[in-house]
């Protein structure tokens, strides 16, 4: 169903990151569609100069959400446009993978501070404005952070530990009128899991010969997993329907499963961990 464009903002601000590509981008497009003001972070400059002219309601805005200065600039971008704010949605990530053993500790760091500890950050200083107007957190997460799966732990730790704060936090803010949402899925056709699996080809590249005798196998695996899994994957709009759905829902859920294989590995993630080894080593080896 299409959606008439609003040439104005008239429903208020939104703050959204990772806005360059992927969700971020198709949920900055239907936003802006749908007459809100969005502050669609980006990093680099190429992507704000694109973003520009893709919609008037589009307000691109330089933002390293590990950067503490970065976040309260688009605090304050965000309190000096005069309009409400509905809400922030924390979509910016990276993936990062690779056997435990072999992981550099500095990665795994990496990987927290922009998928967890970052996302929290941000809505930190956007509490004030929130609060003001009974907006809504959201939270990309992912089905991941339900189990651990072999070398793609940090990834799924670093969702898993966001859950559990997203999941807090929503305590926490309900008496001030402020609802907070996770939305959980499987693999989405983004550039995420290109670069991804990118960085995990270079990762390979860079273990000694011991860890590719050990791990070869099941790396070249998952990386099969991954590709097979990428070409089945939801297309950004449903992602980007189902945030819609929340904003204007007068009780949103506080997590939304999206798409049939998240709803799977939701069920796998009750087995009994013995059982459920077996059936990602199972998985693993196709």
């Amino acid at each position: 169903m299409e959606t008439a464009v609003v040439s104005e903002a008239t429903r208020g601000a939104i703050l959204l990151t990772g806005a360059s590509s992927g969700i971020g981008h198709a949920l900055a497009l239907r936003l802006a569609a749908e007459g809100y003001l969005v502050f669609a972070s980006v990093r680099k400059e190429s992507d704000r100069e694109r973003l520009v002219d893709e919609h008037p309601n589009l307000r691109p805005i330089s933002l390293d959400v590990t950067i503490a200065a970065d976040r309260m600039r688009a605090a304050q971008s965000v309190a000096q446009c005069g309009l409400p704010l509905r809400a922030v949605v924390n979509n910016a990530g990276i993936a990062v993978g690779g056997p435990l053993e072999y992981l550099p500790i500095d990665r795994l760091v990496e990987q927290f501070e922009i998928n967890t500890f970052a996302p929290i950050a941000l809505t930190q200083v956007l509490l004030p404005h929130l609060r003001a107007s009974h907006g809504r957190a959201f939270f990309i997460g992912s089905i991941a952070g339900r189990m651990g799966v072999p070398l793609v732990g940090p990834y799924g730790a670093s969702k898993a530990a966001l859950a559990v704060l997203v999941d807090a936090l929503r305590q926490e803010l309900r008496p001030h009128g402020i609802a907070v949402s996770l939305f959980e899925f499987a693999a989405v056709k983004t550039p995420i899991w290109a670069k991804g699996r990118a960085g995990a080809e270079h990762a390979i590249e860079q273990l000694p010969a011991e860890a590719l005798a050990q791990y070869g196998k099941e790396i070249q695996a998952m990386l099969a997993q991954t590709k097979a899994e990428e070409r089945h994957g939801l297309h950004p709009t449903v992602i980007a329907d189902a945030v819609l759905a929340a904003l204007h829902a007068s009780h949103p859920r506080e997590r939304y499963v999206i798409g049939r294989q998240a709803h799977i590995q939701s069920i796998i993630a009750l087995l009994p961990m013995r059982l459920r080894d077996r059936v990602i080593a199972a998985a693993l080896k196709h």
